[in-house]
């Protein structure tokens, strides 16, 4: 099974603390990448990234730094995986943007592979797309708290 890249993780806590952080105004990246414990240089690469799909905003100068671009409410973990990992599919057969057939598959609607591949593709982005960073941030401070947030049913 294919797992999450660094880059993803921290990707993911960059982009959760910036949430929480939302409406504050930009976040030097330094400051992120201590209070994250993420690599300053890998940080700055993943903003850009960021940025460039249009995530993110960023200002220079003495008040400069990063920020969302919208509102955490808008914003879906599956997107953001998306953005830096690719398609969600384990394999590229099972994949609804980027489908490729397998070299050795002789009849792609058939493949049992595929078929069960696809319902672990669904079964992630229906969990991904239905979270937002809102959500992520309020499960992860009740978390911290000490407190069992809301429970979320997710049917597979």
């Amino acid at each position: 099974m294919r797992t999450i890249s660094k880059r993803t993780q921290y990707g993911l806590k960059a982009v959760l603390a910036l949430g929480r952080r939302y409406g504050e105004g930009p976040v030097l990246i330094a400051t992120l990448a201590d209070t994250e414990r993420i690599p300053l240089k890998f940080l700055e690469v993943i903003l850009l990234a960021l940025k460039g799909r249009g995530l993110l905003e960023s200002k220079k100068g003495k008040h400069g730094g990063y920020q969302l671009s919208r509102p955490p409410s808008t914003i879906t973990v599956g997107s953001l995986v998306r953005m830096l990992e690719g398609p969600l599919a384990p394999l590229p057969c099972a994949s609804e943007l980027a489908f490729q057939p397998c070299e050795e598959c002789g009849d792609v609607e058939s493949c049992g592979t595929r078929i069960i591949m696809r319902q672990v593709r669904d079964a992630m982005a229906g969990v991904l797309d239905r979270t937002t960073l809102a959500d992520l941030i309020r499960r992860s401070d009740a978390a911290r708290a000490g407190k069992t947030p809301d429970a979320l049913m997710y049917y597979i």
